[in-house]
Parts: structure tokens; sequence; C-alpha cells
């Protein structure tokens, strides 16, 4: 996204988070300065324990495969591996896509803090989730692809990659610098049409103006993207935690065009629900069985872009707002 993309390649920056990702859990809530609007002070010193410090033994290597997988998932269980049992993810993007640099990135989706939040209950499942359950949700959705075996190597390095991030923070702590910056809610609907026109001055230079992102080679040699895709059939699936549009925007406000950082955003929070709300009504792959998802509709985000839904209002109004109607029912008759 963006002139100054150019200059950082290798890393694959949007995806699902989710949702499609999210980190693996919901964007952080930043305090913000009355007057800007902006971030009032910078968190808690924000650390990443070294990887290279590990030692070459089966920990230390497990830990680094965990790595590779999330950095290089294409390359390794990706849809064009030579080995038809090891193409476990449904699309060329990488992990990293949205968990920016492995999932090191200061409010860029990071995995930092994940492991010491799990067992967690999930109201997506209705259920108390483990940390491969959570995994494994990323995998369906933001991956479009199958669930990891449950202790094989796969899932057993990656397991141990998140538990290495969390080294040394206490289950239950708040990890400062997790999600993205969470954003307010617009007082309007955000706009696919002004959306599209953010796109194209700030996106398009890097994901392409039909959003099929840049190949790292070419089609079938398994090597993924440098700028992945945000549509179409080798994107995140529809059910993925990208697809919610406040998901979206707090990803895009904190990272893009790729090089920002959430302390100097580059666009307006307008520009970032605007353009998420434009990506997210381009096709993209259907997940099956969405409706079974949240079996306590009353605890279904507002921003879900599928039903059923616990209230009345519009599937429009869920998937582009205005949410705040639809937070606080009680203080607004006006239902779109």
């Amino acid at each position: 996204m963006g002139t100054a993309a150019k200059a950082i390649t290798g890393v694959a920056v949007f995806a699902a988070g989710v949702a499609v990702a999210m980190a693996l859990r919901p964007d952080a809530q930043v305090s913000k300065d009355a007057d800007t609007g902006q971030p009032a002070a910078t968190p808690a010193a924000w650390s990443v324990p070294d990887i290279d410090a590990l030692p070459d033994d089966p920990w230390g290597r497990t830990v680094r495969h965990g790595r590779d997988l999330i950095a290089q998932t294409a390359a390794a269980i990706g849809p064009e591996v030579a080995d038809p049992a090891r193409r476990l993810s449904g699309n060329n993007l990488n992990c990293q896509s949205c968990h920016l640099q492995a999932g090191t990135q200061q409010f860029g989706l990071p995995l930092v803090g994940v492991f010491a939040d799990f067992p967690q209950y999930r109201g997506r499942s209705g259920r108390v989730n483990t940390i491969e359950d959570r995994v494994n949700g990323c995998m369906t959705r933001s991956m479009n692809g199958k669930a990891l075996p449950e202790g094989g190597e796969d899932m057993v390095a990656i397991v141990a990659y998140l538990k290495f991030l969390s080294s040394g923070r206490p289950v239950g702590a708040p990890t400062e610098g997790r999600g993205s910056v969470k954003l307010a809610d617009l007082a309007r609907a955000a706009d696919p049409a002004r959306g599209k026109a953010v796109y194209a001055q700030h996106c398009a230079v890097c994901h392409g103006s039909d959003g099929a992102g840049q190949r790292a080679g070419k089609p079938g040699d398994a090597k993924g993207y440098t700028y992945p895709p945000l549509w179409g059939a080798d994107s995140y699936n529809n059910g993925a935690g990208m697809g919610r549009v406040t998901t979206a925007a707090g990803f895009i406000r904190s990272n893009m065009p790729l090089g920002t950082r959430w302390q100097a955003p580059v666009l307006s929070e307008e520009q970032a629900f605007d353009v998420a709300a434009y990506i997210n009504s381009q096709p993209r792959p259907q997940r099956a069985g969405l409706e079974r998802d949240y079996p306590r509709l009353e605890e279904k985000p507002v921003d879900a872009p599928y039903g059923p839904y616990a209230d009345d209002f519009s599937s429009e109004q869920h998937r582009f707002g205005p949410f705040g109607p639809m937070r606080n029912p009680a203080k607004s008759s006006a239902k779109p």
C-alpha cells in the first residue's frame, strides 16, 4: 500500500484474523488525547524475546519451526507445496499477512502474550477454547484451509512459538500493544464508495487495482505473495475476523500503508473505515456453516457481517454501521 511500501519487501501485509484476525484476541484499546484523538502516550515498553538466542536443541528447533510456519505459511503448508498431504492452508497468504513481522509488531495484531490468554471462553464458539482451537480458527477462516491435527508437528511448533513469545508474561495479565489501536465508532456508516477512492490512492500500488496482490514468484511455485490479495479466491474467507469492518479499520489505521506505525497513522479514522468497507464488500471465499457461529446471539459483535442477529437492525447496518445505535439501542429510535 502506498509508495513507501516499495521500500519494504518480503512481509505480507493484510489478510486475514481473523480475523480475519484478528491478533488472537480483539483489538486493544489505547487511551487517546482529548484534543487530537491520537494515542495519549506510548504503552509500556514493547519487548519480544530473542528467538536467535535459543539453543540448537529440540526446543529451539521447534520454536523456530513455529516461527517459520507463521512467516512462510505458503511455502510450508500452502496449496501449492509439492506434497499433497502438506496442503493444509487453502490460500497462499502467510499468517504474518495479518500478524505482522511473524507476530511481533506492536499493534500489528501481534502474537505476543497470546499463549497466556488460553484456555479462554470465546463467544464465536460459545465455549472455552484451547490455544489449538484458536490456531485452527485462523487456519479455517483467515487461511481458508483445513484444521491442523492437534498433537501434530506443525501444531506443536506453532503453539511452542506462541508460548515462547509469551515468555515472562503472567497468565491473565494484559499485554499492552496487542491487537491494533481500537477506533471510535463513526457517526455514519462506513462508505465503500469513498473507500474505493482511498484504495486507489493508497493501496492499489501494492495490492493491485483488482485486489489480487503481487506474487513473490509465479502461480504454482509456493512462494506466496510479497503483497497479499485483499479479496478474490486467494484471500481470507467471509468468516475471518478481518471481515469485520471495525477489526479491518483498526488494523489499517495502525499499520497501513506498509511501514506506518500506530503512533503516526497516515489515514484518517474515516478513511480507514471506508477503505475497510470497500475491501470487505468485494468477493471472497464463502465459509459454510456461519449461522452456527455465536450460539448465544447476544454475544455476537455488532459488526459481524453475517446473520442471524439478536436484534432487528439490518444486515447492511451490521456490515457497515453506524454501530453506535446498535451498541446503545435504547438511545436511538433510528434503525436504518
